[in-house]
């Protein structure tokens, strides 16, 4: 087995990766065999057991990895679609907690594939690592069968290539991933502190030396016979008896107490609540209300006097998604306008920060998602969705990050 260095970008970001040098393929009683310490016990009753990665982010690699598969190029005959595994996952916490710049244990090396990734500083999503894998596809060269007499010719014009054919080894079928943050890590020499550990473990292991990563032709039309012929974007899938839920905490796995009884309880008669003022871009009003007794803000002219006159306008609506920015919508422009008021759908906190970024607090860059950036404001709530109003501004020079409404922003 031997390890080659990739490239160190300038914002703190390395990569890693291991290459076969052999021909041995475990079967897989031998693969349970080694992953098997890495298994837990049974948690007892009302425990809470540590995930190695929250649950948002898994679901932004495994998707970002069978969307990736999908269009490789040329396109593949049996490209298998790809499952998340716990005892993946749980091996790869441990190699993660160890903080060390290499691949291991060497004891699992030969059975699985293990992709690196590893950076400080600037915020960055493990969709950011899964796509600058993916991107070596610009220096590699798919050999065709014609090419392969009978070893297939290894072509890769840049400094690796290997993490990219993990990626899409066609019989790779599983995937686990961990993030770690290690105080201190030595990265080639040079110590990082609080580096952010990014570990991967595939299998079946791919990056066989001498064969192509898939075959090349019509999408599942070589799928092997236990997908039963399912293809779901151009990969062989199979159906599954159910889905899996995600947990009530995005890093735990909580067991739910048992409901309380309901106790019953007398109704009184409530007194009618005032509607209250908004002082925003929009103000709440009756039937009788007139401009000069309550006009103030911004929906006014300037220092809060009353006008003498005023206009009514409509105003715009438009349904847009979690990936709709203000960029997109309504450009900043001098003078400065309103935005159409936008209805949100819900759950768009939990769109992964690769497609649906936020960057900033209370003031967001017009690159964020419109509608997760609302979440994060607080201005919607992430269960519901709901409408909100947006009013460019010009940009700043910085951005703040933080985590609000279980939203993280960029900064």
């Amino acid at each position: 087995m031997s390890c080659l260095l990739y490239s160190v970008i300038p914002v703190g970001l390395a990569l890693l990766v291991c290459g076969a040098q052999a021909f041995f393929l475990p079967n897989t009683t031998s693969l349970e065999k080694l992953l098997s310490k890495y298994q837990q016990a049974e948690p007892h009753s009302h425990s809470r057991v540590r995930r190695a990665i929250p649950w948002s982010d898994r679901q932004e690699i495994l998707m970002l990895h069978n969307k990736l598969r999908g269009q490789v190029y040329p396109p593949s005959s049996n490209m298998e679609y790809m499952t998340w595994d716990e005892e993946l996952e749980r091996s790869a916490a441990a190699w993660a907690q160890e903080c060390l710049w290499e691949h291991g244990p060497a004891s699992l090396l030969v059975s699985i594939g293990q992709n690196l990734a590893v950076h400080w500083g600037r915020y960055r999503s493990p969709g950011f690592h899964v796509q600058s894998w993916y991107d070596e596809v610009k220096d590699y060269t798919y050999p065709y069968p014609h090419e392969c007499n009978p070893w297939c010719p290894e072509r890769c014009s840049g400094a690796m290539c290997t993490h990219y054919t993990q990626m899409v080894w066609a019989t790779t079928n599983k995937v686990g991933c961990a993030v770690h943050t290690c105080r201190s890590m030595n990265v080639w020499g040079d110590i990082w502190e609080n580096a952010v550990y990014l570990v991967c473990n595939y299998s079946p292991k791919g990056n066989w030396i001498g064969e192509a990563p898939y075959k090349h032709g019509r999408p599942c039309s070589e799928c092997p016979p236990s997908y039963g012929g399912g293809c779901r974007n151009n990969l062989c899938y199979r159906e599954e008896p159910y889905s899996q839920k995600p947990e009530v905490d995005e890093m735990n796995e909580v067991e739910p107490p048992p409901a309380p009884e309901v106790q019953p309880r007398v109704v009184r008669p409530s007194k009618p609540k005032k509607t209250p003022t908004i002082n925003f871009m929009t103000q709440v009003v009756r039937c009788d209300t007139k401009m000069k007794d309550t006009c103030k803000g911004s929906t006014c002219n300037s220092k809060y006097k009353p006008s003498s006159s005023f206009t009514v306008s409509k105003v715009k609506e438009k349904g847009v998604d979690c990936h709709t920015t203000v960029a997109q919508l309504c450009p900043f422009e001098k003078p400065a306008t309103h935005c159409p008021r936008v209805q949100c759908p819900a759950r768009c906190g939990e769109e992964p920060s690769y497609w649906a970024p936020v960057f900033g607090t209370n003031i967001y860059a017009d690159t964020s998602s419109i509608c997760k950036a609302a979440v994060h404001a607080g201005v919607i709530s992430d269960e519901n969705g709901g409408y909100a109003d947006v009013m460019p501004v010009d940009k700043k020079k910085s951005y703040v990050g933080s985590l609000r409404n279980g939203v993280q922003s960029e900064r």
